[in-house]
């Protein structure tokens, strides 16, 4: 049993679950980014599949990498379970300065991975603007209504979860740009509540999940392998551009009811701190809180081995 794994993954799973922060950030500064997505590549694709009909279950256990997903899964849940009981609390009550905190996260981890590009030609430099631009874009733009269409669920689970290993796009983001946020999340609490009724619902976003994380690994594999410059630089434009959702003081400009009916903020504008009207702007914390996500990153990176030396020893 590897903590470190684990512990990486539970980091991801608190990301993943605040729209706005990615599970893929946190994957590619901790070291694992490109072993998650081999792994993924091959569990979901033809490799293993052959290895288990010709070698048995053991060898395509290995084949898949299984105790690293099996740990860094174990790891996500429980992140999960801390944001929900945790995080989300702290973003009740202080969310200038939980949001301070990601916001000096990102731009370190924008940093960290723009250091990763050995040589800066014009098409990286153009990829780091068109990423900057699509991040950007994704911010600003309203929430679409969502659907109960199994069509469109399953494309929404493709979706999110290409973004989920997408660093700088958070998949909860992209679901509530897609209005399926509160569709697929009350989907899965009423099934875990033990109703049934809307099972469908959450069989085929699993569906498009496993799908859609098939493919975009795969593709993601084969841009780093073949084109890792331009690939870093729009990964770095990304990260750069959901800056604007992470701005630590944000005005709500449309709201919409939860499932609690309480009013939440869909679309938010990023505000100087003297013009923040969502309550205290906890200015003093919300730069400790930046301060500590701008260091974070560095620290981990110093204690991180070389991504090629991961990559090499795979026995966990």
């Amino acid at each position: 049993m590897n903590i470190t794994i684990i512990l990486k993954g539970m980091a991801m799973g608190i990301a993943e679950a605040i729209p706005g922060v990615s599970g893929g950030t946190i994957a590619f500064i901790t070291g694992i980014y490109e072993r998650l997505l081999l792994a993924i590549g091959k569990i979901l694709g033809p490799e293993v599949i052959g290895t288990l009909r010709k070698e048995g279950i053991v060898a395509a256990w290995k084949a898949a990498d299984g105790g690293f997903l099996l740990q860094l899964g174990i790891g996500m849940v429980g992140g999960l379970i801390l944001a929900v009981l945790g995080i989300t609390e702290l973003l009740v009550h202080y969310p200038p300065v939980v949001w301070g905190f990601f916001f000096g996260l990102i731009i370190s981890s924008a940093i960290y991975i723009g250091r990763q590009i050995t040589h800066w030609g014009g098409v990286s430099i153009v990829l780091l603007i068109l990423g900057i631009a699509i991040a950007y874009f994704l911010t600003t733009i309203n929430p679409m209504a969502g659907s109960s269409s199994l069509l469109f669920v399953f494309l929404a689970g493709a979706i999110a979860i290409s973004a989920l290993i997408l660093p700088g796009i958070s998949g909860s983001f992209i679901l509530l740009l897609l209005g399926m946020y509160t569709v697929v999340f009350t989907a899965v609490r009423d099934l875990v509540g033990g109703e049934l009724g809307k099972i469908q619902i959450v069989i085929v976003f699993a569906l498009g999940c496993l799908i859609g994380l098939a493919l975009f690994s795969r593709l993601l594999t084969y841009t780093f392998k073949s084109y890792p410059n331009q690939t870093l630089a729009i990964l770095t434009g990304f990260m750069l551009g959901s800056l604007n959702k992470l701005w630590p003081w944000r005005n709500p400009l449309t709201t919409r009811l939860n499932s609690k009916g309480e009013e939440v903020a869909l679309l938010e504008v990023p505000v100087l701190p003297d013009n923040y009207t969502e309550g205290d702007t906890f200015l003093p914390g919300v730069i400790i809180a930046f301060l500590v996500g701008l260091i974070i990153v560095f620290v981990m990176d110093h204690f991180t081995p070389d991504t090629k030396d991961i990559l090499e020893d795979k026995e966990i």
